[in-house]
């Protein structure tokens, strides 16, 4: 029987080859190198994540098309693709508050002149996008 955790059953690693169709020995090895990642039970058996499943199928894609494991690891380590928009997102809205604060110092230094120039400069869309990802980061 595989362990349970947050109400996914995960899977031994024969149960995970079964499911797979992959050997157990392909899967040990590439847990070894950290292509999958699997937990120890206090028995000492490595029980997988249903995620796993996709990630090793997309190893296998990966493999047909050419691309060597440590090409696939690379891959890898650049994922979770969900993680890489949020922080994607947080760099961009980092970027934008430095750029907000910046014209804001400039405008406490200009003349009303400059002060309506630089507000030209900062387009209806760029306010959108700022209000846009301070709700994404805040959420």
């Amino acid at each position: 029987m595989g362990g349970v955790c947050i109400g996914t059953e995960k899977l031994r690693i024969g149960e995970f080859a079964e499911k797979t169709g992959i050997t157990k020995r392909t899967i040990d090895y590439y847990t070894n190198i950290g292509l999958l990642e699997a937990e120890r039970s206090a028995s000492n058996y490595r029980y997988y994540a249903p995620a796993m499943i996709e990630r090793l199928h997309y190893i296998e894609r990966r493999k047909l098309e050419g691309l060597s494991l440590e090409e696939i690891q690379h891959e890898l380590n650049i994922t979770p693709y969900e993680e890489i928009d949020v922080q994607m997102l947080r760099l961009k809205m980092q970027d934008l508050e430095h750029e907000v604060t910046s014209l804001l110092a400039q405008m406490d230094k200009q003349d009303q002149k400059n002060i309506q120039t630089i507000k030209k400069n900062v387009s209806p869309e760029s306010i959108a996008l700022m209000q846009s990802l301070l709700l994404l980061i805040n959420n």
